[in-house]
């Protein structure tokens, strides 16, 4: 496995506040900690991608916004019978197969109807259910940071350099199927060196769900804690930020129904 760095780097950290410091409003510290641990962490080797194809799922991730392709399929009666191309970022079609960049779009545009054949379709182009995993934690988590800069008025943030090396091909034990269209951690509090994902009394789907790759867990961790709320906070109702709980359930609620969140 390979170890997520809890430390984003100082020239990253640096860019990320700057950004940041164009809002009219003051941001909080603990966002620009999280978003530039997150591209820290994005540019080195994961668990099934290189550092390059890392950073390249994200810069997809990006792209799909404005694909022509993901606008006709998004309104087509069948998500996998138009065949057409995507607009993708640039360089990435050398680096990326052509079903990851696929499927990022997918992940992106038109999530509400990715089915099992998606993640069949990675397994017949030689890739692992890991591969879908991580490219789905980079998508969401990208797309996370740049709604939060589009929120406070403030450019997207540089996407980083890759960090050269290997990615791990980490797999964890007690992986459980049948509850969802990729294997997932069970309920209880995972063996270690997983222990840290969450505990029994907080086991939710939405962090059992890319549980196959841990590291995408903790990116999900590191944003939600300071975007949203820590796994703890959502325990308590009476927790709350600027916003009391009530209103922050009711902008989430909203959001949700305007993605078609059918979580």
């Amino acid at each position: 496995m390979n170890q997520t760095s809890n430390q984003p780097k100082p020239d990253i950290l640096a860019k990320v506040r700057a950004d940041l410091d164009t809002c009219e409003v003051p941001v909080r510290d603990d966002i620009a900690q999280a978003h530039a641990t997150f591209l820290t962490r994005l540019a080195q080797p994961g668990t099934w991608w290189t550092g390059a194809e890392r950073v390249a799922l994200a810069a997809e991730a990006r792209a799909a916004v404005h694909c022509d392709f993901c606008s006709e399929r998004k309104a087509a009666l069948s998500a996998y019978t138009l065949q057409g191309t995507h607009t993708t970022a640039a360089g990435s079609a050398q680096i990326l197969p052509e079903i990851a960049i696929d499927a990022v779009h997918r992940i992106i545009r038109d999530a509400t109807r990715i089915i099992p054949r998606l993640i069949e379709m990675f397994e017949q182009a030689g890739l692992t259910d890991g591969h879908y995993v991580e490219a789905l934690g980079i998508a969401v988590s990208i797309r996370s940071l740049d709604q939060v800069c589009r929120g406070l008025g403030v450019a997207p943030h540089t996407l980083p350099s890759p960090v050269p090396g290997k990615p791990s091909h980490y797999r964890p034990q007690g992986l459980k199927t049948g509850e969802s269209f990729v294997p997932m951690l069970g309920k209880s509090t995972p063996a270690p060196p997983n222990d840290d994902l969450w505990t029994t009394k907080n086991s939710a789907n939405v962090y059992r769900a890319m549980s196959l790759v841990p590291d995408a867990v903790r990116d999900l961790t590191l944003l939600a804690s300071a975007q949203y709320l820590t796994p703890d906070q959502l325990l308590d109702l009476n927790c709350g930020r600027t916003l009391n709980r009530a209103q922050i359930e009711t902008v989430a609620a909203r959001v949700s129904a305007i993605n078609e969140c059918f979580y």
